[in-house]
């Protein structure tokens, strides 16, 4: 059983050796435990740091792509290195190295894929509390729209089994934290959360400038993954709106119409129209979006099978 943790790095030389010395050497049930870096186009040093301990792999991005991208060429790495389970980690040692055996446990005992470490929010003295408040909300709104009990949906501390892995996909450019939640929950991949410690803060969040920056970004993020993964169900209730409006209209038209023999309200029956119309016309679009989303499951799991076959061939070359 290999365990590869990787680290998405943005200009971390000065946190960098700390994070790694935090790390665990040994895990009961892992046999091998390797270290892999993102370099996400870091200005400084950040290769020389890691190469000077003894990370095994790096991953080099010319210019910064963004955590995101970082995320999933890490876990592409890992898989094509031999990778049965992925941890994933944060450069500034936010989290407690000792837990990553907290995370893999529940994949080691096959209970889950993936394991999310739940940060005690309340309890950590650098969050300020409206960012404790928004985390909270930002998880509950994840938790809706994935259908999960995920309680820390934005924590970056988290395992994945090879299987899990291959299944990712991260389309949105900001973060794969709400993303990752949305599709496993919707994909029905085995997901769990376990409680876990978090260190002093060394630096401030490099993931967003103001608090309603992140804010924004993040409902955004959460909405798109709610379109792509249910299309349908979103432009139906998007739809029901208007629809539902002009029904209205319409039958306040024929209670006029029956009590006023004059005619008129002309401009009820026009708007009602207008409404019916624009609601149907999204429904309608909403099939649209199921029928796309149903192809981009077909593609998926092309995909899913093509890395499987990727994998297999390089174990067996590695072997010969």
């Amino acid at each position: 059983m290999k365990l590869i943790i990787q680290i998405p790095c943005y200009n971390e030389a000065e946190t960098l050796e700390i994070a790694l010395n935090d790390l665990p050497k040994h895990i009961d049930g892992i046999d091998e435990i390797e270290y892999l870096i993102i370099n996400d186009g870091s200005l400084d040093n950040t290769v020389e740091v890691a190469k000077n301990w003894g990370v095994h792999y790096v991953v080099n991005f010319k210019r910064n792509k963004g955590l995101a991208k970082g995320f999933m060429a890490g876990l592409d790495a890992c898989l094509r290195n031999g990778a049965d389970i992925i941890v994933n980690t944060d450069a500034d040692n936010q989290y407690y190295g000792n837990d990553i055996e907290k995370l893999v446990r529940p994949i080691l005992d096959g209970k889950t894929d993936i394991v999310i470490g739940a940060r005690p929010i309340d309890q950590t003295e650098h969050f300020s509390p409206l960012k404790k408040k928004l985390q909270h909300l930002g998880s509950w709104v994840v938790r809706k729209a994935s259908n999960t009990d995920i309680p820390d949906a934005p924590s970056g501390f988290r395992a994945y089994s090879r299987e899990a892995a291959m299944r990712l996909n991260v389309t949105n450019e900001y973060t794969y934290t709400l993303e990752t939640i949305v599709q496993a929950g919707r994909e029905k991949i085995a997901m769990t959360s376990v409680p876990i410690r978090t260190n002093a803060e060394l630096r401030p969040s490099r993931l967003f400038h103001s608090m309603m920056g992140y804010v924004k970004k993040s409902m955004l993020t959460i909405m798109r993954a709610f379109i792509m993964y249910k299309p349908l169900k979103f432009f139906t209730l998007v739809g029901l709106i208007p629809f539902f409006a002009g029904a209205a209209l319409g039958i306040r038209y024929l209670i006029l119409l029956a009590s006023d023999n004059t005619g008129g309200h002309v401009q009820s029956l026009i708007l009602a129209s207008i409404l019916i119309m624009i609601g149907f016309m999204t429904m309608i679009i909403g099939l649209q979006a199921d029928i796309i989303a149903a192809n981009r499951k077909i593609l998926e799991d092309i995909q899913y099978r093509t890395k499987h076959i990727e994998l297999e061939a390089t174990k067996k070359n590695e072997k010969e």
